[in-house]
């Protein structure tokens, strides 16, 4: 229950004086529902704006705050001219205060003829005359003129910044004294203010120590809550799972195990023979051979009498796994299913009681794998494919499946800078595969212009001529998704490649309904199509050996993550394969080096680490994922400096008030709330 001292904060944005429906509709735009959500709107950045007595004393192009003579007002010669309202300081020195648009209405009013008003805005020069193009603020003239440091926040239409501000002030007000979370000598030595200090000077502009403290809060709060679910973990009863190695050892895999591979395999083995459930990552690049892997865990679970669960996000990989697991296990015969939404009447029925009497040992599928109606003799094993799509409530909720919790393994083939993995899986033990097995082709990347789009569309005819197939991705679904109208659209691309190469070109896109969209995408996997138009929704989990061309157009719009998971589609079979990178005319130094780095290397690992040097502040790996990654208010270069030291003081506090039932543990709690990672919180034992 969350403590009644937040509840101030907690109070809808409605509750805030001059907050009706008008105002509420662009603030919910923002995500500002709540007072709390105003508290944590920090300035985007700040001017620093001087006073000055005359405008001599002033540069061109400075931000200042002047007291003025209001003089004429010039009406617009033309609809799209501005009013001009003439002003002079007390030495007699010209400025125009100049309005466009329905700005000038309210103007008029402000600023009439013969009245004195300070100004604050920014001084620029039109010609031979200075001017101050919308001022930011207008004052009575009795206003005390003072330099000023003045915040500027994100906007939506149908707010100021005076308002926001004056919201921002509002809610300040509310704000109550919280207990400190902080451990005192951390917070000593960075010289950090309290909570409500640090909010108070966020907003005012003493910027670095304030940002840091609230920067450092959300690090702690996520760190926190993982810890407990790693902990809420720990106490719960699981049976130790000690394969013999019988299943294992009637494997006919292809090609031998890389190094990686079987210290992973190792790893996990050590992990299920324990009476603690597991909670392992295991992270791999494009084609390291996670599938193996998590093949031998489930084999060691059934081996040991369990079951063994693998959840994809998408129907579509829960099929490529089952055709993959049902192949590969063929030798050892287990008794593989796939259950999907699909599954109706007694097809449904008669795996819900196989996997009843454990005659099904080895299950695949999606979400619908763990529905209410689904009950299991023995699950001792859930494998997670591609987890960056489900959040901490689904490996939550698979803890509740059976009397005893089961082991998880957890895969993502998304590789994550490692100042990043504790961010994401800050609860779970890290494996990785940082190897190729033997055998895989290398993909030959190349960089062209779009100009030679002509030259690229003959040689996609002859490669499908060829017998092999071919993806074409764009960074669009249609081109009226965006102001740049030349942004490569899927939709018109599509169109183009149709009238070349008739039904042999199917699309899929994330606006798609996913029956057409798993309709498209069987066609290609099946061979009946030679050509996939597609956005990033291919991104992950598609896995067709005969394509061996990936086309990537305006390729410098992707992330270089982003556009390491496109190429690591082609390059699965035998067949030498190769990603094209088709780039516009005008390239960022950024984008230029982006391609030249993914041209270099085919390490995944590398270029998550190149990904996040290029990309600074911006948003981690390129996408806001499920989980806990995607911060409000630590900033990428906070997530890198701060989260270890969060990671560890959270598991320092666990270590010594595993309840948080001290003073530090009770204030901790009510950074869980505030933060809104109450469900950390619920797993404490009565909490």
């Amino acid at each position: 229950m969350r403590p009644a001292v937040l509840n101030p904060v907690f109070a809808q944005v409605d509750s805030l004086t001059g907050v009706g429906p008008k105002i509420a509709r662009p603030l919910e735009r923002l995500g500002l529902t709540r007072v709390r959500d105003v508290l944590y709107h920090l300035p985007e950045r700040y001017v620093h704006r001087r006073a000055v007595a005359v405008l001599d004393e002033a540069r061109v192009g400075e931000q200042i705050v002047v007291t003025l003579s209001i003089g004429a007002h010039r009406a617009p010669a033309s609809r799209r001219a501005p009013l001009r309202i003439a002003a002079r300081d007390d030495e007699g020195d010209h400025c125009d205060l100049v309005y466009f648009g329905k700005a000038a209405f309210a103007a008029r009013k402000l600023l009439p003829e013969g009245s004195r008003r300070t100004i604050a805005g920014r001084l620029d020069r039109f010609g031979q005359t200075l001017q101050i193009v919308h001022p930011d603020h207008v004052f009575d003239a009795q206003a005390q003129i003072t330099d000023r440091i003045e915040p500027v926040y994100a906007l939506a239409e149908g707010l100021t910044q005076p308002r926001i501000a004056a919201l921002v002030a509002q809610s300040l007000e509310r704000a109550p004294d919280l207990p400190e979370w902080i451990e005192p000598g951390l917070r000593a030595a960075r010289a950090w203010p309290s909570w409500l200090d640090a909010l108070r000077q966020a907003h005012g502009g003493e910027e670095e120590a304030a940002r840091n403290r609230l920067a450092y809060d959300e690090l702690l709060a996520n760190a926190l809550a993982l810890a407990l679910v790693r902990s809420d973990r720990r106490r719960r009863a699981c049976r130790p799972l000690a394969g013999d190695g019988r299943l294992r050892a009637a494997l006919r895999l292809p090609y031998a195990l890389t190094a990686a591979q079987v210290r992973s395999i190792a790893e996990i083995d050590a992990d299920l023979r324990q009476a603690t459930p597991m909670l392992r990552l295991l992270q791999g690049d494009v084609g390291s051979g996670k599938t193996v892997v998590a093949l031998h865990a489930m084999l060691a679970a059934v081996e040991a009498g369990a079951q063994a669960a693998l959840l994809a996000p998408t129907e579509l990989l829960a099929r490529q796994h089952a055709d993959t697991l049902t192949r590969l296990a063929a030798p050892t015969g287990i008794n593989v299913a796939l259950l999907t939404g699909r599954d109706k009447g007694r097809v449904r029925e008669a795996k819900l009681m196989g996997l009843m009497d454990g005659s099904i040992q080895l299950l695949i599928g999606t979400h619908a794998i763990f529905q209410d109606a689904v009950a299991y003799r023995n699950l001792g094993l859930v494998v997670i494919d591609e987890q960056h799509r489900f959040g901490v409530a689904q490996r939550l909720m698979l803890a509740s499946k059976g009397e005893r919790a089961p082991h998880t393994l957890a895969m993502t083939a998304t590789p994550i800078p490692r100042s990043l993995t504790l961010a994401q899986y800050g609860e779970m033990d890290v494996s990785r595969l940082d190897e190729r097995p033997p055998g895989r082709q290398p993909i030959d990347t190349r960089v062209t212009s779009l100009e030679r789009i002509e030259d690229v569309i003959d040689g996609l005819s002859r490669h499908v001529a060829g017998g092999a197939q071919a993806y074409w991705v764009c960074p669009m679904v249609r081109a009226d998704e965006s102001v740049d109208s030349d942004i490569a659209a899927a939709e018109a691309r599509f169109a183009a490649l149709r009238s070349r190469f008739g039904d042999a070109v199917v699309m899929v896109h994330g606006q798609m309904a996913s029956e057409d969209r798993d309709a498209a995408m069987e066609r290609f996997a099946r061979g009946e199509a030679a050509v996939l138009v597609a956005t990033t929704v291919i991104e992950v989990g598609v896995d067709v050996p005969n394509a061996t061309l990936m086309i990537v157009e305006q390729a410098e719009r992707f992330g270089l993550a982003q556009l390491h998971q496109l190429r690591g589609r082609v390059g699965r079979g035998s067949g030498r394969s190769t990603c094209l990178l088709l780039r516009g005319s005008s390239l960022s130094d950024t984008a230029r080096e982006r391609l030249a780095l993914l041209r270099s290397s085919q390490d995944g690992f590398h270029l998550a680490e190149e990904d996040l040097r290029l990309r600074g502040g911006g948003e981690l790996m390129g996408t806001r994922q499920s989980g806990e990654a995607a911060f409000r208010i630590a900033s990428l270069e906070q997530v890198q400096r701060l989260l270890p030291v969060a990671h560890d003081d959270a598991l320092l506090l666990m270590e010594r008030d595993g309840g948080l039932n001290s003073p530090r543990g009770q204030a901790a709690r009510t950074l869980l709330y505030l933060m809104e990672r109450d469900w950390g919180v619920q797993l404490l034992r009565g909490g």
